[in-house]
């Protein structure tokens, strides 16, 4: 794990791994998540970043912070590095962020792929909830109660992820899988989200409400003015975020690559990765 101290003084965590000439793919995490190793899941000749975002584990949280405000986190983490121009994909909470990337770092990144991504709130033509967990319903609508109730519910629900272990994933998660998440988890997804769950949390909640009060409020770009090319991975029994969202972003992203995927969820859609890349190493022509 090696971190970066910002000209505003915060610091972010993040993981590289891969080969030093493989593709540079910036993966972000979901809600709540962080940078854990999970390199089986990429093909061979990928060169994965993974930022923790703020809040998240060692970085430095940022309260009131916009889904834009990734775009410039994910550039300096870039510039320390030392790398250029990029992919990226965001899985779930990470989609918006990803897009973010998109939108903002036009002349960097190359290509973007959102996975069961969240769609913005309050826009015309989409019920946000309709089809979700009962646990998220219950999240979100205290993230728009405000931070303070935000907070008390996140305390509570601390208790089942910060230390949770991988035959304990699918009871945590309660509501929000479907059958076919169940077999992915029992089929070794599961470790790997417990670990990210318990880094995630092993600094405190901070992350997890400002990604919730940023999904709930303006992102700061506007998803119909992405440049780079986009691919749109969205599966029909998702009770995490359910299809709707990814209806919704097909329709109003511009000319965006669409898999409306039958049958596939939340995290199983996520064994689609090598095609995932293909896609993007496709759209951004190396």
């Amino acid at each position: 794990m090696e971190s970066v101290k910002l000209p505003d003084g915060r610091v972010l965590e993040y993981l590289v791994e891969g080969p030093a000439d493989g593709l540079p793919l910036v993966l972000h995490h979901g809600t709540p998540g962080g940078a854990v190793s999970r390199e089986s899941l990429f093909p061979p000749g990928v060169r994965v970043v993974m930022i923790s975002r703020p809040g998240y584990a060692t970085s430095t949280p940022l309260p009131g912070r916009r889904v834009a405000d990734a775009a410039a986190d994910t550039a300096a983490v870039l510039d320390a590095i030392g790398i250029a121009e990029f992919v990226t994909v965001g899985w779930s909470g990470g989609g918006p962020h990803a897009l973010a990337c998109a939108a903002l770092l036009p002349d960097r990144c190359l290509a973007a792929a959102t996975i069961a991504g969240v769609a913005p709130y309050g826009v015309e033509g989409l019920d946000w909830f309709e089809g979700m967990g009962a646990e998220n319903i219950e999240e979100f609508g205290k993230a728009l109660a405000g931070p303070a109730e935000l907070e008390a519910s996140l305390a509570e629900a601390e208790g089942s992820f910060a230390q949770v272990q991988p035959d304990e994933v699918i009871a945590a998660f309660g509501d929000l899988v479907s059958e076919v998440d169940k077999r992915a988890l029992a089929d070794g997804f599961a470790e790997y989200l417990a670990r990210s769950l318990r880094h995630a949390l092993s600094g405190g909640t901070a992350g997890w409400r400002d990604d919730d009060l940023a999904f709930c409020k303006p992102w700061g770009f506007d998803v119909a003015g992405i440049e780079p090319p986009v691919s749109l991975w969205q599966g029909d029994q998702d009770r995490m975020v359910p299809y709707g969202h990814g209806r919704w972003l097909a329709a109003h992203l511009p000319q965006p690559e669409v898999h409306l995927v039958p049958g596939e969820g939340h995290i199983s859609l996520v064994n689609n990765m090598n095609q995932i890349v293909e896609t993007l190493r496709r759209q951004a022509a190396v």
